[in-house]
Parts: C-alpha cells; sequence; structure tokens
C-alpha cells in the first residue's frame, strides 16, 4: 500500500478500514481478521495496525471480543454517523478547492447535478 508522507500511516489504515466497513466489505458483526493479518496486508509494524484498531475501537466501528478478537460494530446509527462525517469532510474539501478556482455557490450546485447524473448513468 502507498501511504502519504505528511499523515500518520495508522491514521490512513483506519479511514481505509472504515470504508471497507462503510461499504460493507466488513459486514456488521462480522469477525475482523488479526493485527497480524492485517499489519502483514498493510505492510505495516503490528504496532501500527494495533493503534489503528485502537482509534477504530474509540471511533464506536469496532469492538473486541476479549478471546476471540476483533470485530464489526453492530450499531447502525454509529457507521452511518461515520458514514454520514466522512462524506460531509469530503465535500467540504471539493467545496474549498472550487471556491479557491473562483467558482460561486450555483456553479457548484450545477457541478454536483453534472456529476451525480453522470454516476447514476454510470451505475445504471
Amino acid at each position: 500500500m502507498n501511504f502519504q508522507n505528511e499523515r500518520p500511516i495508522y491514521l490512513q489504515i483506519v479511514e481505509q478500514m472504515e470504508m471497507k466497513i462503510m461499504s460493507g466489505y466488513y459486514p456488521k458483526g462480522s469477525k475482523l481478521p488479526t493485527v497480524r493479518e492485517l499489519a502483514m496486508q498493510y505492510k505495516v509494524n503490528p504496532n501500527t495496525m494495533q493503534k489503528a484498531f485502537v482509534e477504530l475501537e474509540q471511533r464506536g466501528l469496532v469492538f473486541a471480543k476479549r478471546t476471540s478478537g476483533r470485530y464489526v460494530s453492530e450499531n447502525e446509527s454509529v457507521i452511518e454517523n461515520v458514514k454520514q462525517q466522512a462524506a460531509k469532510a469530503k465535500t467540504q474539501e471539493y467545496i474549498r478547492y472550487v471556491r479557491q478556482l473562483g467558482l460561486e455557490e450555483e456553479d457548484i450546485l450545477r457541478l454536483f447535478k453534472e456529476c451525480g447524473k453522470g454516476e447514476n448513468d454510470e451505475h445504471s
């Protein structure tokens, strides 16, 4: 995996794991791979992966069962809340970017509609 130098690796892993949970790749209530397995997959030190798991637990997306590993939360509202926060953050990032380009609100809304329509056409 290619990590960005300017951000802590464990946070980049957290974002990837969040995306996998939110998209259903790791379904609610499912058992996650072990720290060692994921560390090998991401090509990081197990301590880095452990730190990512702690962060995911603090966010409520993952919980540990004492003797059987870590599982994805079954709490739909927690997962939905994280999904909404992630979408909002990306939207705010996009709006800041296009405003720097000099676009006004009407232009931004038009682009959202155009791009959204194109996405719907591609997924039909």
